[in-house]
């Protein structure tokens, strides 16, 4: 069991997972189908991290330059895996770019895909400039050019965030809760907030599920503090007048219709199994569950196993999962496969 851990994915569960393997001395590569390691909060330019409030740009980063500096992992990027054969101790994958790695065992870290808001016209994406999603605010954010209006740069005076689009929809086939959307969309209300104080906030939601210790500091401080205000609402459409974007609506707690014009509307997009799936699941002989994510064996046992013996999956590869969760899935998973391993070479 002298071959490297291949690790394909280098967001957050990914590079949680190269880093503890390296520290106990296992050697470890790293693939990475984009041009940089860092996963979703890099590539696609998050903001402050919840809960930390960190930049991911820092946070992450950090986990990026600690795996990069070790001697015991090899990243390697832009390339995929294009066949994986052999059992536990003795797998060779095929790498897209022509080369051909012997591991010991792999650990998927392939996250997740954003929810695409043009699969919901009715609500404005992809008609109207300033229907926004929450990653593309993060990204105003992080920019520090500040939170402005697509169309023609102006600061919004007031913005709606629109929560569950691409989650517990089952007209779209995303019957499943993304689990961190209302948390975000809390603290990017926060932040728009801050940077605009004249500018009213308003989210619109089924369900408020800032789960676990995530109510006081986000959904109770968004409006009691920042004066977010937070509307029961089923969203009918998202129209234009001319000047300014028409969320059209119920409001479920009294039962009318709400019709209120706003600058700019904001997505709260969900995360979508990631595309590359059902590669994946061929490439590593592994089994999808049935919206699509990588499926656990047994959540009960060794963990991150798949249902292919020294495959074994972390983080969003699994579902809608938190980055913090992500990480110690990763680390996890990693103690898992030495585990593993170690078995496999006493049954030898």
């Amino acid at each position: 069991m002298s071959n490297p851990v291949l690790i394909i994915g280098g967001g957050p569960a990914g590079l949680a997972a190269a880093h503890s393997l390296a520290t106990v001395g296992k050697k470890c590569v790293i693939v990475e189908k984009e041009d940089r390691l860092g996963g979703a909060p890099i590539l696609s330019g998050y903001a402050k991290l919840v809960p930390s409030d960190e930049w991911a740009k820092d946070a992450i980063g950090g986990m990026v330059q600690r795996v990069e500096n070790n001697s015991s992992v090899k990243v390697i990027t832009g390339t995929n895996v294009t066949q994986f054969d052999g059992t536990p101790g003795n797998f060779s994958a095929q790498l897209s770019n022509g080369e051909t790695l012997q591991v010991d065992a792999a650990v998927l870290c392939s996250g997740f895909t954003h929810f695409d808001s043009v699969n919901k016209p009715e609500w404005g994406f992809g008609t109207f400039p300033d229907v926004v999603t929450t990653t593309q605010v993060e990204q105003m954010i992080s920019s520090g050019n500040g939170v402005r209006c697509p169309s023609d740069g102006r600061q919004p005076k007031r913005v709606a965030i629109l929560l569950c689009v691409g989650s517990r929809d089952r007209q779209i086939g995303r019957e499943w809760c993304s689990k961190i959307c209302c948390t975000v969309s809390s603290n990017i209300a926060m932040e728009i907030r801050e940077e605009l104080p004249d500018c009213h906030v308003y989210i619109y939601y089924m369900d408020i599920r800032t789960f676990g210790l995530y109510e006081t500091k986000y959904y109770w401080r968004s409006q009691e503090e920042f004066k977010v205000k937070y509307i029961k609402a089923r969203i009918a459409e998202v129209t234009s007048d001319g000047d300014k974007l028409i969320v059209k609506g119920e409001d479920t707690l009294v039962k009318r219709p709400i019709t209120i014009p706003f600058d700019m509307v904001v997505h709260a997009i969900g995360m979508d199994p990631n595309v590359d799936n059902p590669a994946i699941s061929e490439t590593f002989g592994i089994e999808l569950e049935p919206n699509g994510f990588i499926d656990v064996a047994n959540r009960y046992g060794e963990m991150g196993a798949t249902s292919r013996p020294g495959v074994f999956v972390a983080g969003a590869a699994t579902g809608p999962e938190t980055i913090d969760d992500s990480i110690a899935q990763g680390h996890g998973t990693a103690m898992a496969v030495l585990s593993s391993l170690e078995a496999f070479r006493k049954s030898a």
